[in-house]
C-alpha cells in the first residue's frame, strides 16, 4: 500500500498558503472578513475526500469496508466530483460574502491545483504519452520516453496563479471576475493537457468543458454587471 495521497495534498497546500499570504499582505482580500485559509483547507479536505470516495465507488470498492483505501492514491480521485465539492464547500462557507470569498481564494486555488499536479512527483504519475522531446522522461526500467504531463500542468497552473494575483493587485477586477477566470483557466489547462495523458480519452473531458463554459459565463456576467451601471 502507498499512502501518498496525503503527500500530494501537502504539496498542494504549500503554494496555496504562499499565495494567500502574499495576497493578504497586499490587502487583496480586504473586502472579505472570513478566514480564507480555514475556508481553503476545509474545502480541500472535503473536495479530495468526495473525489476519492467517488473514485472508489466507481471502481466497485466499498468505502465502508475498505476505509484505508481512501488514502491510497493509486486508485485516483474523481476530478469533477472533487472540484464541485470543493467549490460548493467554499461557496457555502462564504455565502454571506460570496464573491469576496471566492475572488479572494481564486489565485491561491490555481496555485494549489498547480501544487496538486506537482504532487505527481510524490505519486509517481507525472508521465503521459510517448515523446522524443529533449525533456521527455522514461519510467524506471523502460526505454520509452514520455511527456512529463503532470509537470506541464503544474507549471501552467502556477503561471496562471501568478498572472491572476498580479491582475487582482494591479487592476481591481469586478466581483466574480477572478473566480470566473480561475475556473476557466483551470478547465482550459486540463483540456489542453488531456491529449497527453497516458490513458488518452479516458479523462473527465466533459467536466472540463462545463468548467470552461461556466467560468467564461461568470466572467461575462461580472463584466456586464460592472459596465451596465456606468452606461445608465
Amino acid at each position: 500500500m502507498e499512502f501518498t495521497l496525503l503527500g500530494a495534498v501537502f504539496v498542494a497546500i504549500l503554494p496555496l498558503y504562499g499565495v494567500l499570504y502574499w495576497e493578504a499582505r497586499r490587502g487583496n482580500a480586504a473586502a472579505c472578513t472570513r478566514n480564507l485559509w480555514d475556508t481553503a483547507v476545509t474545502s480541500i479536505v472535503i473536495g479530495v475526500t468526495a473525489g476519492r470516495l467517488a473514485a472508489m465507488i466507481a471502481a466497485g470498492v466499498n468505502p465502508l469496508t475498505h476505509p484505508a483505501d481512501i488514502l491510497i492514491v493509486r486508485g485516483g480521485v474523481a476530478t469533477g466530483v472533487a472540484a464541485v465539492a470543493a467549490i460548493g464547500t467554499a461557496a457555502w462557507l462564504g455565502r454571506r460574502e460570496l464573491w469576496p470569498v471566492l475572488d479572494g481564494l481564486a489565485p491561491a486555488a490555481l496555485a494549489g491545483l498547480g501544487g496538486w499536479d506537482a504532487g505527481c512527483l510524490v505519486r509517481g504519475t507525472c508521465l503521459g504519452t510517448p515523446s522524443n522531446l529533449p525533456w521527455a522522461v522514461a519510467q524506471t526500467g523502460s526505454d520509452i520516453t514520455r511527456h512529463p504531463v503532470g509537470i506541464y500542468a503544474a507549471l501552467a497552473l502556477l503561471a496562471g496563479a501568478a498572472a491572476l494575483a498580479w491582475w487582482r493587485n494591479r487592476r481591481s477586477p469586478a466581483p466574480g471576475m477572478a473566480a470566473g477566470a480561475t475556473l476557466a483557466v483551470a478547465a482550459a489547462i486540463r483540456l489542453a493537457t488531456e491529449p497527453l495523458q497516458p490513458a488518452l480519452g479516458s479523462g473527465p473531458v466533459w467536466w472540463y468543458i462545463v468548467g470552461l463554459f461556466a467560468g467564461t459565463a461568470v466572467l461575462i456576467w461580472s463584466f456586464r454587471a460592472r459596465t451596465e451601471p456606468a452606461e445608465r
